[in-house]
């Protein structure tokens, strides 16, 4: 079988695209990439021998030639994964698929394709089976034939010297030997037909308990993929879990970094603050050189002070002597203004009499 199909015989009959893989040899569990990319993946059908291919290439190697048989099963793995076995190529197809709706028409595909294959090879079987009655009842017919010969054999002997009846047994005599030959040879030619077919049958059956190995085979196989499809489901849970802790330790992180050049940048105000109070310390002698200068002249001028609060004292007490004083000589003053504005009235009544006296006289 071509692995690219002629198109004078073998015709598209669906296409998709998708990423094939094939499983390993060696461990019979782990999935190897048969393409680097999603290639065309189609199905094909013989007309000729009524079976269906799936076919794909990749440039100019085939990496995927597969007859389809009734005992073949598509099962789909996880949304957009399916895979079936081939126990002819003695590996199992996998096809990583762009979306679910592109799985879910490949897996239909797969399932109409495989019952056309079925009804072909029941057809087939039932051509099988007419061929062989047909082939058992010409090979009873025939001695009946040879019987009839021998019969009318028989009957020309007796017949012999008979006339124009004599010819025309003759005529059907030879009728009758040649249809005998022709009755031989189909026989060969079927008793040929069933034995080819009989090796085609013990094929068949042989194929058919090598696929129902296969299958028992795939079938722990699966099991076991999936096992370990669910660790790994498990393991990428994990996963997930401990990227989500790398996410928050990277936000923390990230913070931290942002504190840290916060911290930076006050260590450098720090230490420019610092800078300024060493220069600052380098002039503490001279400021305490009139620190104490400062202070001699503090406690002179506390003294003056004390000296100034004691005249301040004095001077209060003469003032408030002073007071004391200027009330007595208010108080004399007043005392005396009285008696000076008793003597000026007693000088103005004294005037006003001398007035009058002048008057009168």
């Amino acid at each position: 079988i071509s692995p690219v199909p002629p198109y004078s015989r073998e015709q598209p009959i669906f296409t998709t695209r998708a990423h094939v893989f094939q499983i390993d040899p060696s461990t019979k569990k782990n999935w190897v990439p048969a393409s680097k990319q999603a290639v065309t993946v189609s199905y094909f059908y013989d007309s000729t021998r009524n079976s269906y291919r799936i076919i794909s290439v990749d440039g100019a190697k085939v990496i995927i030639n597969s007859t389809i048989t009734p005992n073949m099963t598509f099962t789909k793995t996880s949304q957009k994964f399916g895979q079936w076995a081939d126990s002819r190529a003695n590996t199992v197809f996998g096809l990583g698929f762009p979306s679910e709706q592109q799985l879910t028409k490949f897996a239909e595909k797969f399932q109409e394709v495989k019952e056309a294959a079925k009804l072909a090879r029941d057809r087939s079987q039932e051509k099988i089976e007419t061929s062989s009655n047909h082939s058992q009842e010409s090979g009873r017919e025939t001695p009946s034939s040879t019987r009839a010969s021998s019969v009318n054999g028989t009957d020309d002997e007796k017949a012999s010297h008979g006339g124009p009846a004599e010819a025309h047994l003759k005529s059907e005599n030879d009728k009758l030997k040649i249809a005998l030959a022709q009755s031989s040879c189909n026989v060969k030619k079927w008793e040929t037909e069933l034995q080819t077919l009989r090796e085609s049958n013990a094929r068949l059956t042989t194929a058919l308990q090598e696929s129902a190995a296969s299958i028992e085979h795939w079938k722990k196989q699966f099991s076991a993929c999936k096992e370990e499809n669910d660790q790994l489901r498990s393991k990428i849970e994990e996963l997930e879990e401990q990227c989500n802790e790398i996410n928050k330790e990277k936000e923390r992180n990230a913070q931290l970094s942002r504190r840290l050049q916060e911290l930076e940048t006050e260590l450098q105000d720090k230490e420019l603050e610092l800078e300024e109070l060493r220069k600052q310390g380098e002039i503490i002698p001279q400021l305490m050189s009139e620190c104490e200068s400062v202070s001699e002249q503090l406690q002179a001028a506390e003294k003056k002070n004390k000296d100034l609060e004691e005249k301040v004292r004095t001077l209060r007490t003469e003032v408030e002597e002073s007071k004391h004083r200027q009330t007595n000589l208010k108080t004399e003053l007043k005392n005396f203004l009285d008696v000076l504005d008793g003597k000026i009235d007693e000088l103005h009544d004294f005037r006003q009499g001398l007035s009058k006296l002048g008057v009168d006289n």
